[in-house]
């Protein structure tokens, strides 16, 4: 339903795999058998696309670097500005690369990505701790400190964050205003939402676009020319594409 699928689409798609679930089945599985029954619906494609978001977004890369660049893109459209990206910081005791440094109305904010390119990984505690010790080094530069990852975080790793004042942003958490909330709520699905073949992906990457809507500021004709690719397949994404994040 988040996805977009009606109450009575719902409804249908968990009378069709209901036969199929017995007791200990993975989520995988469900997964996949709700996809299936997904591409039955009228506004399947589009529906199926949104509903496979967290494995778009884990289809990034396995570098992390075009998710930080992701990441980027998603606080810029919460009202962040983003200053640097991979900028160099001197601390008290060490140099850092800082994933983003960022900024908002009254604070400058460090950013640290976690990125995970398999299901069923956690970001736990190493990675609040580290992202605090950055934070406790740089503190002359930095008000406020933030980890973001595309996987659940632990149960440990939001305790401590908690107890220091780090503020998390990953798959599931904060409740009502996680990682995918704010995706799905402002559309800002990756590209790799779309079925887009290797070098096609890295055509976009290449040209630094990201988000899938933003295949819909261009022309069919501008991009054809500026990706390399017929602008019939230009044409057909542009239309899934409205059809997604409708």
């Amino acid at each position: 339903m988040r996805a977009g699928a009606s109450r009575d689409a719902t409804k249908r798609i968990l009378k069709k795999i209901h036969g199929n679930i017995y007791r200990g089945v993975g989520t995988r599985t469900i997964y996949k058998l709700v996809l299936a029954a997904l591409s039955e619906e009228k506004e399947g494609r589009a529906l199926k696309q949104r509903y496979r978001l967290k494995g778009a977004i884990m289809r990034l890369g396995i570098g992390g670097y075009v998710f930080e660049n992701y990441v980027g893109e998603i606080l810029e459209h919460s009202g962040f500005k983003i200053n640097k990206i991979r900028g160099k910081v001197k601390g008290k005791c060490a140099v850092h690369e800082i994933d983003l440094i960022a900024s908002d109305k009254n604070n400058r904010v460090l950013v640290e990505c976690k990125y995970h390119s398999k299901h069923g990984v956690y970001t736990g505690l190493k990675e609040s701790l580290y992202t605090h010790a950055r934070f406790l080094d740089t503190k002359s530069y930095f008000d406020v400190e933030y980890l973001v990852c595309n996987t659940k975080i632990s149960t440990h790793a939001k305790k401590y964050a908690k107890c220091i004042g780090q503020q998390i942003l990953s798959w599931k958490y904060p409740p009502n205003n996680s990682l995918e909330n704010i995706i799905e709520a402002n559309h800002l699905y990756p590209i790799t939402i779309l079925n887009l073949n290797t070098k096609e992906l890295e055509v976009f990457l290449n040209r630094g676009i990201i988000l899938a809507k933003s295949i819909l500021d261009y022309s069919e004709y501008e991009l054809s020319k500026k990706t390399g690719i017929h602008i019939k397949r230009i044409r057909n994404l542009q239309k899934l594409i409205s059809q997604i994040i409708s």
